[in-house]
């Protein structure tokens, strides 16, 4: 394995200081895509969808709690007794309820959604320990009307009294870069340790990008 060059205080931080300034200017081109992001324009939504929960079947407006905004994460659905591991390690990441009480501060409800029939999610929720609110929208379009389909995604929406509007989309890496994990990697010398990764020669890879967490809950982490 080829470890970074190693050399003197001084020239570390003249290296460290013209690394910061293309992080300022990506941190720029981050808010103005921010502000753009803004000024999307919205589509109605419908609010036919009937969700499962353990205390019995709510609507898309209930989902809001009360609030102007819901962001809706798209678990996939695999089938009887099978879990995507991305999905997986992303709750892993995100499930707090802490940061759901600053979300909340700014009129933004965040829950998780999934066409898995209702006593699978709440097996494996409780297999996890995960305390996000976590609804079954099985035998309703609601994941295919988002544009997850069979996969995941991140679909955000706005209410004006009892009118929803959706007003962001995303999947893929949009949702990657919101979990804990991959951006503290991002940090580090050895990176993600993933495949498609721009590292030296002879760095370490793992046997794929989710996998070992998959195979190994919080309490059985290696």
């Amino acid at each position: 394995m080829t470890l970074p060059e190693i050399v003197s205080e001084q020239e570390w931080q003249a290296a460290r200081d013209g690394l910061l300034t293309k992080e300022k200017e990506a941190t720029h081109a981050l808010d103005a895509l921010a502000a753009e992001r803004r000024r999307l324009p919205m589509v109605r939504f419908g609010t036919e969808y009937l969700f499962a929960t353990p205390d019995g079947t709510v609507t898309l407006i209930d989902l809001f709690a009360g609030r102007r905004q819901l962001v809706v994460y798209q678990f996939m659905d695999l089938g009887p007794d099978d879990y995507c591991p991305g999905c997986t390690a992303y709750i892993d990441n995100t499930d707090t309820a802490a940061s759901r009480v600053y979300l909340h501060g700014r009129e933004t409800t965040y829950v998780t959604v999934s066409d898995m029939p209702l006593p699978q999610i709440e097996a494996y929720k409780q297999r996890k320990g995960w305390t996000v609110p976590f609804y079954s929208s099985h035998q309703t379009t609601f994941s295919d009307d988002c544009g997850a389909g069979r996969g995941f995604g991140l679909s955000v929406f706005l209410r004006d009294g009892d009118q929803v509007y959706r007003t962001y989309f995303t999947t893929g890496r949009g949702v990657d870069r919101l979990r804990f994990d991959l951006n503290i990697f991002d940090l580090t010398a050895l990176g993600r340790q993933e495949d498609w990764e721009d590292a030296g020669d002879g760095w370490p890879r793992t046997e794929g990008r989710f996998e070992v967490l998959h195979k190994h809950g919080p309490d059985e982490q290696m």
